[in-house]
């Protein structure tokens, strides 16, 4: 792992992100990426040395500040976190933040996300949506969402989630890594819901399968019986502990979206666990 973003807007749930993502980089010696968007600024842009301009002196006056400002505060970010020996590197966008943190991630090969959400539930999970569910559901790379404080050294269990069906090749190498890295033990969950529902020797001999084709080095597989797979999940980690929960997601847009919902973003919103997730679309 050689670059770790992580956006960072100075929200009380953004310094958690950035407290893991050191704490991250310090095992794998990656740089960290900070970055801010600013976001609502029409017509503007940047010129060639770096300063913002705009249509309207007003506006650009307004902004100019804002860049100022945050410039500021990130430079402050940037001078504390250098005391830890990573690489540090900071930048002010404009502009929409999904878009912005998907152009950054595919200029700097970014390797990681590290963001904080404070979730969101009922009314306006519908109506307002969030920044942090399309980075989940379209990133090319993985993306570690948390509300609180999380310390590394207390996941010591990755609880991956899957149908057992789905190719997930490049996902599963990819959690194959981040348990390298966290020492953790990987438990595969499988949810039987009332309209997927497997037998006991089914669900056997669909994790035998699985195991021998992913070349999984584990002893820990689980059948859980639940409602629904989004409550199968987050009880299951909520009966096992501290633990990191890690699924993939399909990236769908449009009425397919609509239609089969987002598992994955669902649990970026509801659960307490930090969630890595990974988008199978490409």
């Amino acid at each position: 792992m050689k670059t770790i973003l992580v956006p960072i807007d100075f929200s009380e749930q953004a310094g958690y992100a950035l407290d893991l993502a050191v704490q991250i980089g310090k095992q794998s010696n990656a740089k960290i990426l900070l970055l801010n968007v600013i976001e609502g600024a029409r017509n503007f842009s940047f010129n060639t040395m770096g300063e913002a301009e705009s249509s309207t002196g007003e506006e650009a006056f307004f902004i100019k500040k804002l860049i100022e400002q945050t410039r500021e505060r990130l430079y402050d970010v940037k001078e504390e976190l250098l005391k830890t020996g990573l690489e540090i590197e900071s930048m002010v966008e404009m502009g929409n933040p999904y878009q912005s943190i998907a152009s950054v991630v595919a200029d700097h090969n970014a390797d990681l996300i590290v963001m904080g959400t404070k979730g969101s539930s009922g009314l306006d999970e519908v109506l307002i949506g969030s920044n942090t569910e399309r980075v989940v559901r379209f990133a090319v790379c993985p993306v570690i969402t948390i509300k609180g404080k999380v310390d590394l050294g207390d996941i010591k269990k990755i609880v991956f989630a899957t149908d057992l069906k789905e190719e997930q090749d490049e996902i599963i190498a990819e959690v194959k890594k981040m348990q390298k890295q966290l020492g953790a033990e990987l438990h595969l969950l499988k949810v039987n819901t009332p309209n997927n529902f497997h037998t006991q020797r089914q669900s056997a001999h669909e994790f035998k399968k699985f195991i021998e084709r992913h070349n999984f080095d584990t002893g820990h597989s689980h059948v859980y019986n639940e409602a629904t797979e989004e409550d199968g999940i987050l009880y299951f980690a909520e009966d096992l502990g501290s633990c990191m929960i890690a699924i993939g997601t399909h990236g769908r847009t449009g009425i397919m979206h609509l239609l089969s919902g987002s598992l994955a973003e669902d649990l970026v919103n509801h659960a307490k666990n930090p969630v890595w997730t990974m988008s199978m679309k490409k």
